[in-house]
Parts: C-alpha cells; sequence; structure tokens
C-alpha cells in the first residue's frame, strides 16, 4: 500500500530561494473543494476522518478557524472569489447566474494575467458553465470538470518551464458528491464503500434541530425532496450520510498528495503560495440538514489554509474573521502586485500572514438565497455572536452566542436581554448592505 504523501525537512522544502529573496512575485496555488465543512479535516480534531495532506499543510502553515463563505452555495461562492465582489450586489445568488460586465472582464485571472502571470484553472467552474471556457476570464483552461485526472493534470502545469510566474487554480468537485449519494444516485467521481454500521461516525452532538430554530428552513426542506431527500432519514441513515461524506472528503486528500509531491519534485515551494479552502460546506446531519444554503455553521464556516514561501511559523491557528470571497480576492492581488479595483470591498490577510497586524475584520456577512427556493437570508458574525436573519416564517431572527455555543442550539433572540445586542447586529447588518450596495429587499426587520 502507497504511504500518504508527507513532507520531510530533508528535501530542501525549507531552503532560501534567491527569487523570493528577491522579492520577485511568488506563485500562486488556489486548491477548492466543494461543500467542505471546517470541521471535516483530522486536523481540525475530527478522529472520524484523516486527512493527511490538508493537515501537513495545515501543520506547515495558518489555518484560519472563522473563515466564511460569501455564500454557501456554489455559483453565488464562486463568483465572489473570482471577482471580490458579493454575490447580492453581483446579482449571483443562485446556481446557473452569469457575471456580468464590469465584473466579467475584471475576474481574478484577468488582473494577474495583466499583470504577467501564466494562469491556469482545473476543474469545476460553475460560473455558470460546468467546465471553464478556455482563454477567458484571464485563464488557460488545463482541465475539464472532472476530479480524475485534474490532480495530473496540475502535475503537468507544474511541469512546464516558464519565465514567469503562475497561478494555477485546482477546484475539485468533492465532497460534493455526497449530493448524490444523499438521494441514492451513483457518484461521479469516487466510490464509497459501506461498511457495518458500527464502523460509521455516530451523530453530532448537535443532530436534533433546536428550539426557535428558523421555521424558514424547514419549510424549504420540504418543499425540495429532491435537494433534500432527508425527511425519513433513520439515525442509521445518516450515520450512512456521515461515512460517505468523511469518504468523499479523504478521496480528495489523496489528490492533493500528487499536486503537493509535484511541487516537492519541481522545488516550487520557495517561491509559492499555497491556499487551501472550500466553496461552501455541508449540513452533515447537524440539526438534521444535509446540503447547503442553511446558514449553520457546518454550510457557512469552511477550511481557509494559506502556506506562506519560507513561513516561519507553522502551524498557527488563527481566529480572524475572514470571507473567503472577498478577502481572498484581496489577498491575493496584494501578494500578486496588482491595484485593488475600487469596487472590491474585501481586505488582505498579508499583515495577518506576515503577523505584522493582528486587526482584521470585526465583522463577516454571508448572504443565501436557498437552492431552487424562495427564501432570502443574511448572517452577521462577530467575535463574539452570530447573527441571522431570514426573510420568511417564525423565528426568522436568531442569536448564537459563539464563546460557549458554536453548536447553535441556543437561540438568544428570544429573550429580551438580549435586545440591544439583537439592535447592534441589525444595524451592523443595514450599513454592510449599504456599503456593499446590496439591495434591501428584505422585510422589515422585526422589533
Amino acid at each position: 500500500m502507497k504511504r500518504p504523501f508527507i513532507f520531510l525537512a530533508a528535501t530542501g522544502l525549507f531552503s532560501s530561494a534567491a527569487a523570493y529573496a528577491q522579492k520577485q512575485l511568488p506563485n500562486i496555488i488556489y486548491i477548492f473543494t466543494d461543500q467542505q465543512t471546517a470541521t471535516a479535516l483530522s486536523c481540525a480534531g475530527n478522529t472520524d476522518i484523516n486527512t493527511p495532506n490538508m493537515d501537513h499543510l495545515a501543520l506547515e502553515g495558518i489555518r484560519f478557524i472563522n473563515a466564511y463563505c460569501a455564500a454557501p452555495l456554489s455559483t453565488p461562492s464562486r463568483s465572489a472569489m473570482m471577482t471580490g465582489v458579493t454575490p447580492g450586489a453581483l446579482g449571483t445568488l443562485q446556481n446557473g447566474a452569469i457575471l456580468k460586465s464590469p465584473y466579467s472582464e475584471n475576474t481574478i485571472g484577468t488582473l494577474l494575467k495583466e499583470k504577467g502571470y501564466d494562469c491556469g484553472y482545473a476543474g469545476k467552474w460553475h460560473l455558470p458553465e460546468s467546465d471553464i471556457p478556455d482563454g477567458k476570464y484571464g485563464f488557460k483552461k488545463i482541465y475539464e470538470h472532472n476530479d480524475y485526472g485534474l490532480a495530473e493534470a496540475c502535475v503537468a502545469f507544474l511541469s512546464e518551464k516558464r519565465d514567469k510566474p503562475f497561478f494555477l487554480v485546482a477546484s475539485f468537485d468533492n465532497p460534493h458528491n455526497i449530493c448524490e449519494y444523499a438521494r441514492g444516485q451513483n457518484l461521479f467521481y469516487a466510490t464509497v464503500e459501506e461498511p457495518p454500521i458500527g464502523d460509521c461516525p455516530n451523530l453530532p452532538a448537535n443532530f436534533a434541530v433546536a428550539p426557535f430554530d428558523a421555521e424558514a428552513i424547514r419549510t424549504e426542506q420540504a418543499a425540495n425532496t429532491q435537494i433534500y431527500p432527508v425527511a425519513n432519514f433513520s439515525a442509521d441513515d445518516w450515520r450512512r450520510y456521515r461515512n460517505a461524506y468523511y469518504r468523499l472528503v479523504e478521496t480528495v486528500d489523496k489528490e492533493l498528495g500528487k499536486i503537493f509531491s509535484a511541487l516537492d519534485k519541481q522545488k516550487l515551494w520557495n517561491n509559492t503560495i499555497v491556499i487551501f479552502s472550500s466553496d461552501h460546506g455541508d449540513g452533515n446531519a447537524a440539526h438534521k440538514w444535509n446540503q447547503k444554503s442553511a446558514l449553520y455553521e457546518e454550510t457557512t464556516n469552511i477550511p481557509f489554509i494559506v502556506r506562506l514561501p519560507e513561513q516561519n511559523k507553522r502551524g498557527i491557528i488563527k481566529d480572524q474573521l475572514v470571507n473567503n470571497g472577498i478577502d481572498f480576492f484581496a489577498t491575493v492581488c496584494d501578494y500578486a502586485g496588482v491595484a485593488l479595483p475600487a469596487y472590491c470591498l474585501g481586505k488582505s490577510l498579508r499583515n495577518v500572514l506576515e503577523e505584522k497586524n493582528q486587526d482584521f475584520n470585526d465583522v463577516v456577512v454571508t448572504e443565501t438565497l436557498f437552492d431552487e427556493g424562495t427564501t432570502k437570508g443574511w448572517m452577521v458574525r462577530t467575535k463574539d455572536y452570530k447573527y441571522i436573519l431570514y426573510d420568511k416564517g417564525l423565528y426568522r431572527e436568531q442569536l448564537y452566542d459563539m464563546r460557549t455555543d458554536r453548536l447553535e442550539m441556543v437561540n438568544l433572540a428570544v429573550e429580551k436581554k438580549y435586545k440591544n445586542i439583537l439592535e447592534e447586529r441589525r444595524r451592523l447588518l443595514n450599513s454592510w448592505h449599504e456599503k456593499n450596495n446590496v439591495p434591501k429587499d428584505r422585510r422589515a426587520t422585526p422589533r
């Protein structure tokens, strides 16, 4: 059996590189999965999963535990990554939405290509095409939407001789195949063996639907059984679901090892920034929820790991609030020497990554429009609290203390003593709408 890929200091991984020392522009690699929640990593303390390659990247870099997607759905989230603009302002809150001008002409690929980068894109695009159109948006299409062979295409790209920096995006579909698994369909890019039920993960501590949970979530779940085919799942069904989900993440982790091995072989680590994340998470049985769209932690909180060349401080965990759409965009532009477009309101993580300044976002907002549904919602995450507002239904306001209740089981919004905290979060959301030019197309906030 082949051993999982693991770095060794003796390989020269941490040796100095003249190009980087001379402050030449670094290579940048962005690897992201589809539908991976932040806790689906063994380095996050999850004993039901084994992700040696993702873990090792975290061991050699910085892992942000409070990173959130711009929206818990593929097209909206990816649109923010590629343009630096929130999905509500872009008009891309639904899957299949089209990138509109002028943002479609100023994607991250376009901007880096104009700076002199060789930009390659491999895997799932979904903006709205499944495959990225070759030569459009600044990227060369180096592989189709298909996890089989994607890593090998990236290895070939990394093996090319070039006299300019590169920006490589490796976009994996999995663990998105959990959607097909839940529906009893064949999986596209992986196989999952069903072990005895005793070998499946247990149910999460927040498996139950919490008191005063938003009514709109169950309304959406009942209205679309194709997307949410879990109403009659037994406890054992959910355990099998969680087993399949973690095995799908492990499938991607093995593919990452191939890319990391190529970086080692080509001695590219010394001048390459590697960023790993996901477009959104998955309910993973928390609150009896599968898929995305709802603004639970499992669907909005995603992995975000950055490894810099000659990273002096390794294995660091940071708690800064990060939007992996607009802040990712701003960070890549910063390192590539690209002037940030005036309409991009994201913030570069460079000072945080390089230990120059730890101040960052005071608030992060995530938007949602339920997949093939009608419910809109907004999440306001501050250091201590998470506020959620849906545009319809009972208990559409949610408030959770992230210091004591990250599982989101006690909705404080129903308690009068938290009125002032609610009012402040409402003001923060209104301010965010105005600052980001996002229409306030929601019912009046309850008083």
